[in-house]
């Protein structure tokens, strides 16, 4: 099946989902929470928040979970930061961690390290946004 247009909503309405996924993320660990479910809501929070600004650009986009394919879309003259251009590796901890299967388990580095892009990139686009 195609991926199919998504009706998109407010950009504030998906900002305050990418806070939500992102207060998700750092969400204090206990023995059961794992962290590729924790870099599950680091994902999710950066996606969401890069489809707050292709909505306010009125840039159109496919559903997709993939994080390059939304950066791909965003209009030259937005001026992501540097730090934020790493978020492409965060697009497998939208599917493939997070069921078991034949992967690594997440480090708490790369956990950090999902975190940090994602508030970066939640960060960023609230500026675009507003």
């Amino acid at each position: 099946m195609p991926p199919e247009e998504i009706e998109p909503g407010e950009p504030e309405d998906w900002l305050r989902h990418a806070w939500s996924d992102l207060e998700l993320a750092r969400t204090r660990r206990n023995s059961k929470i794992l962290l590729e479910d924790l870099c599950f809501h680091a994902q999710q929070a950066t996606e969401k928040a890069l489809k707050a600004v292709l909505i306010f650009r009125s840039v159109p986009f496919l559903r997709t979970h993939n994080i390059r394919a939304l950066m791909d879309l965003l209009p030259e003259d937005l001026n992501l930061p540097e730090e934020a251009k790493k978020a492409p590796i965060l697009t497998d901890y939208a599917v493939l961690t997070r069921y078991p299967g034949d992967f690594e388990p997440v480090t708490e580095e790369e956990y950090q390290e999902a975190v940090r892009i994602a508030e970066m990139v939640v960060r960023w686009a609230e500026k675009m946004v507003k």
